[in-house]
C-alpha cells in the first residue's frame, strides 16, 4: 500500500494506487531511493526525471533522521511550505517568504534569498527544501560555504537563469542533498521528495 496524505476517498485512493501501479512498470525498484524517484514521476507527469535525480551524501538517511528528530522544515516559496503534509510528523514547515524583507530592501537580492539569511541561525540541522528559486538556492550554497550545514537541501529549482547551475553547485558541497539535473525541476518536485520521505520515515 501506497501513502497519499492527500487521498482521503475511496476515488482518490483508487487514482493514488493506480497511479503508482503505472509508475513501477516503468521506474523499477523498492528502494527509499526509488520510491522518492517514482513519486517525483508521478507528482510530473515526467518519466525523464527517472534519469534526472541525483542523490549525494546518503541524503535519504539524514531526511529520514531529521524527519523523526522533529528538525524545521523551511521552504522557498509558500506553494512549497503548503504542499509538504502536515500528517504523519511533527516538524514545523515555514516558509522564508516571512522573513528578511529590510534584507531585501537594503542589499536588492531576491526576498527567498534574504529569507534564508535573516534565518541563518536556525538552519543548521533543518531540511531546506526549494523548489522555485535558483537565486536561493545560490544563497543557500554561498551559507554553507561558510560553515552552514543543513540536515538535508532539497533543491529543485525551475527555470533557464542559475536553475542547472546552483543544482551544480549544490551537489560540490559536502552536504545530503536530493537534486535534479539541467533547467527542470520545481515545487511539485521537491514536495514530492519530502513527502516521500516522510512516508519512509513513518514505515522505518
Amino acid at each position: 500500500m501506497n501513502i497519499d496524505f492527500g487521498a482521503r476517498t475511496r476515488e482518490a485512493k483508487e487514482i493514488n494506487e493506480k497511479s503508482w501501479s503505472i509508475v513501477k512498470g516503468i521506474v523499477k525498484g523498492d528502494t527509499p531511493q526509488d520510491r522518492i524517484i517514482q513519486r517525483c514521476v508521478i507528482a510530473t507527469g515526467d518519466t525523464a526525471f527517472s534519469e534526472l535525480m541525483r542523490f549525494n551524501n546518503d541524503p535519504i538517511k539524514s531526511g529520514i533522521e531529521a524527519i523523526k528528530s522533529a528538525s524545521p522544515i523551511f521552504t522557498d516559496i509558500r506553494m512549497a511550505q503548503v504542499g509538504i503534509t502536515k500528517r504523519g510528523h511533527k516538524c514545523q514547515i515555514r516558509c522564508v517568504l516571512d522573513e528578511g524583507l529590510e534584507i531585501a530592501e537594503k542589499t536588492g537580492v531576491t526576498r527567498t534569498s534574504a529569507g534564508f539569511m535573516a534565518l541563518e541561525d536556525k538552519l543548521n540541522g533543518a531540511i531546506i527544501v526549494i523548489g522555485n528559486a535558483p537565486s536561493a538556492a545560490l544563497t543557500v550554497c554561498r551559507m554553507i560555504e561558510a560553515g552552514l550545514h543543513p540536515a538535508l537541501l532539497v533543491a529543485m529549482p525551475v527555470g533557464f537563469v542559475n536553475a542547472a547551475e546552483s543544482k551544480e553547485l549544490v551537489r560540490t558541497l559536502d552536504i545530503p542533498s536530493i537534486t535534479c539535473v539541467g533547467t527542470r525541476g520545481g515545487t511539485p518536485v521537491a514536495v514530492a521528495v519530502v513527502n516521500e520521505l516522510i512516508e519512509i520515515a513513518l514505515r522505518k
